[in-house]
């Protein structure tokens, strides 16, 4: 049965629902002007919410429900967050009674995201078992203000959004195009909405548990393949939210036939001239792989015609060069699928020879996930850890790295301090995500937490403290670790480091740990920090405010004798406050020469000695096939196994060390944090304090205020993108300079092959000493056209908008108080929802008991 303080939750909830039907009838007077437009069918999010009403049971059965006075068909549009058109008279017949109109959500894609913050979160188990899911809830370890995202004001929120959605189409609608405020006004309300999606990188070498984890994280356990298949270490896979349907898709993005008819063209010639090659040798090993994978033993046999048709029949899509979609109604057979496309088997068996496997031709697998609150604004994806010899692939790697907000390094608990493989794809990947991108946390996960040697003769709490015990010195382990890597520490604070210890399958079926000590959940809590659906909303809700203020405003009377001096006070604070962010940037720019200088004098110095380590490490036939690698491919190798080679980033690694501390303090990735010491976080018309001063002026000084702050966010967004290019400039032009070098060096084959690669490199490097001061220069110029948009920015936008709220006649605009006056309640509704949560937190977790007790297919009151 249910306890009395959960059917009190339940009657808040309802008291809720009834004054947001209160509120959902005075938005009829708004919504009839456009009821034809705004029409849609709500049937996939009334079940939805049907069977969450059904999971009440007797508790739903209360006096304020009474309240609503609903019939079936309202309460369906009511708890999916629809607005209602005018209501017949009772009694005027069946004619008039079809007249009624629903206006739903705006589109199909907004009914699943609130039916999704409603939704309990999926089991992982194929038996039905809830106890471990509901211990395993992450909102049990977060503050009530972060609860909100998994408990029902989740979904209140997500009708708010809704509605005011909804408002401000219809407002747009009314706006005419015959005058410039209008137009402005216009491109603002398109301008609200924005798609902010996450990125969190997922690095680990084949077999450390990285399909097991994302799977356990996200609450689907059957999703990404993983034991008795081996991982292909060049294909991206990208987990995300399915925005389009409820079903599981996955989205195949294959190469070119150019870029295959090049590697068979190099995959040929380098078998040709190494038939004596050990079958140890990791690149005789990898076109042999990627050989065999796709045409079977045929190759080795007779091989005339590699890209006739016949080898592609299952993936036509391929040859039309168009990407593949496949579409399954669950995980598994989704699972079963795209296998093939990312992996394969680790042994063949007897009459596998037939069977091929597609990943040497995929670039990327997009796999999109109905329904989950983890995947709402963020997208995992399962990265190689090196870039990949294949140009297009290396340039999406280098994109999808450099866009990272969270990277996680995943290894076996056993090895996390030693491993060497995870350490060195984190060095080598730091500057790509820090200086050079956008990370600000990494998370070192060690996995597997539960694996422990001798534990057979063990008692359960033996085990479970033996666990404990490890789990804790590994951390302590790792941590030291990280402190001795001064590379990565270049980067990277202590603050920005954090490190896991996971168990994927005690969190699955919970023998020994809790679902706390295993450790999920608090990355499931990470996650939800990521998706940041409070934020998105209350952005959204404080940009319309403005603009409806500034349309309110603009309409009212009595603000024309103080126009003049309120845009001549504006006009000066921006002045002055543009003044202050010149200056900022002048004293970044001295200081960015000041050490380039430095890091050129030091290359110069330094070049030959690099150039000859690099040249003259190996004597031997081994090491000139690795030069020829790297001279074919523009100075970068990344071999099977081992540290990714890169001889432009050797060449520039003066430059980047001198300006990596200064850039790191210049553009902090850290969101709280503004770019340039502060200075243009700090940029502000002080609108507050004229606010006061004017009253008359509210309305457009609100305006103005949230302008400044979606102004400020743009810029952040900006400069988060044009600083990887700024910093990214100095390996480029090394590159682009050396390119003629190795050129010519890739044209030498034969006996001497290794000494004329070596003379030519070398000979190129000293005739193109100037590089350095070149690289420097093209840094500054890129910096400085960076500062210059940022000051433009402000100026054009400022002076619009002060343009627009005070010199701007407003006669021609529609009178907006209704819907500026229904804005303000949910602004208001918005601002105390962190405090409101915390009554209705015990009501989401009866929803979620009440979701176990239907899975079991017991009736309420059998737990015995």
């Amino acid at each position: 049965m249910s306890n009395p303080q959960n059917l009190q939750s339940a009657q808040i909830l309802v008291q809720m629902m009834a004054e947001l039907a209160t509120l959902q009838q005075q938005q009829a007077v708004v919504y009839r002007r456009h009821l034809e437009d705004l029409q849609a069918q709500t049937e996939q999010q009334t079940r939805v919410l049907q069977n969450f009403l059904a999971q009440f049971g007797a508790a739903a059965n209360l006096p304020h429900l009474d309240r609503l006075k609903l019939s079936s068909q309202d309460q369906r549009c009511r708890f999916c967050g629809c607005r209602m058109g005018a209501r017949s008279p009772a009694g005027e017949g069946e004619q008039n009674s079809n007249q009624e109109t629903v206006i739903p959500f705006q589109c199909k894609q907004e009914h699943e995201q609130a039916a999704g913050l409603v939704k309990v979160l999926p089991s992982t188990s194929d038996t039905g078992k809830r106890k471990s899911d509901l211990q395993s809830d992450p909102s049990r370890l977060q503050s009530p203000a972060k609860r909100q995202r998994l408990s029902m004001p989740g979904f209140e929120e997500a009708i708010i959004f809704s509605d005011v959605k909804s408002i401000m189409k219809v407002v747009h609608s009314r706006l005419n195009d015959q005058d410039k405020l209008s137009a402005f006004l216009k491109k603002k309300i398109s301008d609200l909405e924005t798609d902010k999606r996450e990125l969190v990188g997922v690095f680990g070498k084949t077999g450390a548990g990285k399909s097991s984890l994302i799977n356990a994280i996200i609450k689907e356990k059957n999703l990404l393949p993983s034991g008795s298949v081996n991982a292909c270490t060049s294909v991206m896979i990208k987990v995300e939210a399915n925005t389009r349907s409820s079903k599981y898709e996955a989205e195949i993005e294959f190469i070119t036939k150019e870029e295959w008819r090049d590697e068979l063209w190099s995959f040929r010639q380098f078998l040709d001239n190494n038939k004596n090659q050990e079958k140890e040798d990791d690149d005789y090993h990898d076109a042999v792989e990627k050989l065999s994978a796709l045409y079977g033993q045929e190759w080795r046999r007779s091989f005339e015609n590699p890209m006739d048709s016949k080898y592609f029949k299952e993936i036509p899509e391929f040859l039309q060069s168009r990407r593949k979609m496949l579409t399954y109604e669950s995980a598994n057979e989704l699972s079963a699928q795209f296998v093939k496309y990312t992996r394969s088997e680790s042994k063949q068996g007897e009459g596998d020879e037939g069977k091929k496997w597609f990943w040497p031709l995929v670039k990327c697998v997009t796999v999109r996930v109905p329904n989950n609150p983890f995947l709402q604004h963020v997208t995992l994806v399962d990265l190689p850890g090196n870039g990949d010899c294949n140009k297009s692939r290396d340039q999406m790697w280098k994109g999808i790295v450099g866009d990272c907000s969270t990277v996680w390094i995943v290894t076996e608990i056993n090895r996390a301090a030693s491993e060497k493989e995870a350490w060195e794809i984190l060095e080598s990947v730091s500057s790509l995500i820090g200086n050079g991108g956008k990370c600000q946390q990494i998370h070192f996960i060690c996995n597997k937490s539960d694996l422990l040697d001798d534990s057979d003769d063990l008692s359960s709490a033996d085990i479970h403290d033996r666990i404990v015990k490890r789990n804790l010195q590994a951390k302590d382990g790792v941590r030291k670790k990280f402190n001795k890597r001064s590379k990565i520490k270049k980067h990277f604070h202590d603050d920005s480091f954090r490190v896991f210890t996971v168990s994927s399958k005690e969190f699955l079926k919970g023998k020994h740990l809790s679902p706390e000590e295993t450790e999920i959940t608090k990355l499931q809590g990470l996650l939800q920090e990521l998706n940041d659906c409070h934020s998105e909303t209350i952005n959204y809700v404080n940009g319309a405010y403005g603009i409806l203020s500034l349309i309110q405003g603009a309409n009212s009377r009595g603000v024309g004798d103080k126009k003049g001096r309120i845009c001549a006070k504006l006009e000066i604070i921006m002045i002055l406050q543009l003044d202050n962010v010149r200056k900022e940037m002048e004293k970044t720019f001295l200081a960015f020469e000041k050490c380039l200088a430095d890091g050129v004098e030091k290359s110069k110095r330094s070049y030959g000695e690099k150039l000859k380590n690099f040249l003259y490490q190996g004597r031997n036939s081994g090491f000139c096939g690795v030069l020829k690698q790297v001279v074919e491919n523009g100075g970068v190798y990344k071999p099977k196994k081992g540290k990714l080679i890169n001889l432009n980033m050797k060449l520039a690694s003066c430059l980047t060390d001198s300006i990596d501390e200064e850039f790191r303090k210049t553009f902090l990735n850290d969101s709280e944090c503004g770019a340039f010491n502060g200075v243009i976080k700090t940029f502000s018309l002080n609108t507050d304090s004229l606010i006061e001063k004017y009253k008359n002026t509210e309305l457009q000084l609100r305006f103005l205020k949230t302008e400044e702050e979606k102004m400020k966010a743009k810029l952040n967004r900006i400069i988060r993108k044009q600083k990887k290019k700024v910093y990214s400039s100095l390996t480029e032009t090394i590159e682009n300079i050396m390119e003629e070098g190795y050129c010519k060096a890739a044209e030498f084959k034969g006996e001497g092959m290794l000494y004329c690669m070596r003379e030519t490199i070398k000979n190129h490097v000293h005739s193109k000493k100037d590089m350095f001061e070149q690289a420097k220069n093209t840094m500054l110029e890129k910096l400085h056209d960076l500062m210059e948009n940022i000051l433009d920015i402000l100026e054009k936008t400022t002076k619009e908008s002060i343009k627009c709220s005070f010199k701007t006649d407003g006669s021609l605009l529609p009178d907006v108080s209704t819907e500026l006056d229904m804005v303000k309640k949910h602004y208001d509704q918005l601002a105390g929802t962190p405090d409101d949560e915390v009554s209705l937190t015990g009501f989401a977790d009866w929803v979620e008991t009440a979701e176990a007790w239907s899975q079991t297919g017991f009736p309420r009151g059998s737990a015995d």
